[in-house]
């Protein structure tokens, strides 16, 4: 009964790990999951304009194209130098600028639903506490799962050979 119970429920959560792994090992090929990476002027760092500068110019653009997300400050820069591009990434709601590092011409504006995805995957959309303790109990109980399973499996068969003899 407790096998199939902990069954049940590690395989919901096994589901959803499953769905949201094979979402983000095509991030890269399916552009609704993840813009893709535009290409820049240069590649030499030496002609990119100022990261603070590149900031202000992904900020005044996410504005105008989405007025409704003023406030929502940079989470980080993604600098891609073999390909000339800066991505900056926002706090909320998953949205990312591409700029040229050279130009600081504005490439895309787009939303990553690959964030919210691994967020879904590992399970800090709740909070990063649930995400250790679900994982590692995910972890464990696929373990015992599959012990118990073998032992469910093969106990009987050992049964049978001992009575038989």
């Amino acid at each position: 009964m407790w096998h199939r119970l902990l069954g049940i429920t590690l395989a919901t959560f096994l589901l959803i790990s499953a769905v949201t792994g094979i979402l983000l090992a095509l991030k890269k090929d399916v552009d609704v999951l993840q813009p893709p990476t535009q290409k820049g002027e240069s590649k030499d760092l030496a002609t990119w304009k100022s990261m603070s500068e590149l900031a202000n110019l992904a900020e005044t653009a996410f504005y105008q194209d989405q007025p409704e997300q003023k406030g929502n400050l940079i989470d980080r820069m993604d600098v891609r130098p073999s390909k000339g591009i800066v991505k900056i990434l926002f706090k909320k709601g998953n949205w990312e600028v591409q700029l040229d590092g050279t130009s600081g011409q504005v490439k895309s504006v787009a939303k990553r639903h690959s964030d919210w995805i691994e967020s879904l995957h590992d399970g800090s959309i709740v909070n990063d506490i649930f995400k250790l303790v679900s994982m590692n109990l995910l972890g464990f109980g696929v373990l015992f799962m599959i012990g118990s399973g073998l032992w469910l499996w093969y106990g009987p068969k050992r049964y049978r050979k001992l009575r038989n003899k």
